[in-house]
């Protein structure tokens, strides 16, 4: 069965033609590793790691490629900030980040690779820039000349000066043009340093990408992924240097971006103060119920994070999980199962499918299909011990919260305001709580 995916640099929804059916490559841009991964970061990570699933369902090779950004501006603040060095910091975080996968179930990709790992790589593609005439160097500082670029806009679908009228551009007078993005920058005496030909410094974020997606996939590949906020600048920038140095009609063939995380209809962000980080949940839930969340909108629609979301994702894999064994053989999924993965990765029709083989396994019919279907996109990675652990933690609020909720109720109720008493039984319900009052008492219990 084709694949069909939405590529925003056509701004249609196309079928999947690899460069190379024997191998296929795909770039998602990684963490910037400054701080803990939050809840809006784990959306690619699951979203892109089931299609790394369906591509090798289809195809023999699938090359995934994710990268970690251990050196970057954000990164030299926060260890300022916390008064360790930039190395101690992307090591923590880094390794931190990894857990979070792991707790997410997902896939290792097939390289993950390191910026500072492969500075020479960087300062190769600088030079070959400068060489073509698409860069230049003024006071120890390496600039990309955007105007030389005529495709420049193509992936945002807006017009240069637009873009730059309705973005952050960094301001220097080291630059012939305002538009212009750095490829090298100087590093301060306290700052991590290499040696280049432009003296001591490190390279801009756009430049890291490329250069790494360059060595693992070659200078054309098919995929190229990550969060919508990236399509301008980072991913316009890695498409203008990557054609420019390699001298290629293309970059990535398709880009694929996920869209946001929303709470009360706002970006989640560190920026915005409302992020909750993936390892705040480790305790209470399940990876499943992070994951199975994030699947139940489609990826280029906005997900808004709430209690009840969790709660009824937890009820979910609590009811299928009354059929699962470990004894049942793992069987091959039918493209039928699968089909509205391969249009478009429709994550909320393949959970459809999946709630109606759940009745039919729940009379031991296509029991093995229907496990075989929810691990096919990283579900029933625990056995029934390992859930019933996470059923007992199971309350997205302290029991300090709830008793103090029942106190609420219960003053509420001596003032007759049974409005108000009954809403505050439900909201302890939406967060599976469950209330009762006996012998003049509240008494309470997980759901």
């Amino acid at each position: 069965m084709d694949i069909f995916l939405t590529n925003n640099l056509t701004n249609k929804k196309e079928q999947f033609v690899p460069k190379d059916k024997k191998n296929i490559g795909m770039y998602v841009c990684g963490p910037t590793v400054y701080d803990d991964p939050h809840i809006g970061n784990a959306r690619p990570l699951v979203i892109f790691d089931i299609l790394f699933k369906l591509l090798k369902n289809n195809f023999a090779k699938v090359t995934y490629v994710r990268n970690i950004t251990d050196i970057d501006d954000k990164i030299i603040k926060s260890s300022q900030d916390q008064k360790i060095s930039a190395k101690e910091l992307t090591e923590k975080v880094t390794s931190n980040f990894f857990e979070d996968c792991n707790f997410l179930n997902c896939e290792n990709p097939t390289h993950q690779p390191k910026a500072t790992e492969h500075i020479d790589l960087m300062i190769e593609m600088i030079n070959q820039l400068i060489k073509k005439g698409f860069a230049y160097e003024n006071n120890k500082h390496v600039y990309f000349e955007v105007k030389k670029f005529s495709d420049y806009g193509k992936l945002s679908n807006k017009k240069l000066e637009d873009l730059i009228a309705g973005s952050r551009v960094e301001v220097s007078d080291n630059k012939k043009n305002s538009e212009d993005f750095v490829l090298w920058k100087p590093s301060n005496i306290d700052e991590p340093s290499w040696d280049s030909p432009w003296g001591k410094g490190r390279p801009g974020w756009h430049l890291e990408c490329s250069a790494m997606s360059k060595k693992f996939l070659g200078n054309e590949f098919d995929i190229h992924g990550g969060g919508i906020d990236l399509i301008f600048p980072h991913h316009e920038n890695e498409i203008a240097q990557s054609r420019c140095a390699n001298d290629t009609k293309i970059f990535a063939k398709y880009w694929v971006h996920n869209a946001f995380i929303t709470m009360s209809n706002e970006k989640m962000a560190k920026s915005q103060g409302n992020i909750l980080k993936i390892k705040n949940f480790k305790k209470k839930l399940s990876g499943q119920v992070i994951r199975l969340a994030l699947m139940t909108a489609h990826y280029r629609q906005p997900l808004d994070w709430n209690d009840k979301l969790l709660n009824d994702c937890q009820n979910i894999l609590d009811k299928w999980y009354r059929v699962y064994s470990s004894d049942v053989k793992s069987i091959k999924v039918p493209d039928e199962v699968l089909k509205p993965l391969y249009e478009d990765l429709n994550t909320p029709g393949y959970i459809a499918n999946l709630h109606e083989l759940y009745e039919k396994a729940k009379k031991d019919s296509e029991k093995e299909l229907f496990i075989s279907a929810c691990k096919f996109i990283g579900l029933f990675n625990e056995d029934l011990n390992q859930w019933e652990k996470y059923k007992k933690n199971k309350a997205l609020i302290s029991e300090e919260e709830i008793n103090n909720k029942i106190q609420l109720r219960n003053k509420a109720r001596a003032n007759k305001d049974y409005v108000e008493a009954d809403k505050i039984r439900d909201e302890l319900l939406d967060k599976g709580i469950l209330i009762e009052d006996k012998d003049g008492k509240t008494l309470w219990k997980f759901k």
